[in-house]
């Protein structure tokens, strides 16, 4: 593992969401939904995540999750992925998303 310094942690942009809305997206090479997210003054974004293992899309709305909004968007398929949306892999390989355990704005920075 390569160590980094504080400065390098600090450009990563590490924001707190509230998923607004999750579609389908059958288009995707491996099972994911687009999830709508607000991240307050950061504003409403779109991304990708592979999540439908563990998550329904009902269960998912309205939930606080941790994306990287620094990274360029990336092109996944006809769709254009805005943020990166965090998670771990569990024993299987399916996703789990990093959530918060309390409630914080819109567009937090993880510090």
């Amino acid at each position: 593992m390569e160590t980094i310094s504080w400065d390098d942690f600090e450009k990563v942009e590490l924001r707190a969401g509230t998923i607004l809305e999750v579609l389908d997206f059958p288009e995707a090479r491996k099972p994911a939904y687009k999830v709508k997210v607000d991240f307050g003054e950061y504003g409403i974004r779109m991304s990708s995540a592979q999540i439908t293992a563990l998550y329904t899309k009902e269960e998912l709305v309205g939930q606080q999750i941790v994306g990287v909004t620094n990274f360029p968007r990336k092109q996944i398929g006809k769709f254009m992925s805005e943020f990166l949306v965090t998670g771990f892999a569990d024993e299987n390989g399916d996703i789990v998303l990093t959530t918060l355990n309390g409630k914080v704005p819109n567009g937090s920075k993880m510090i």
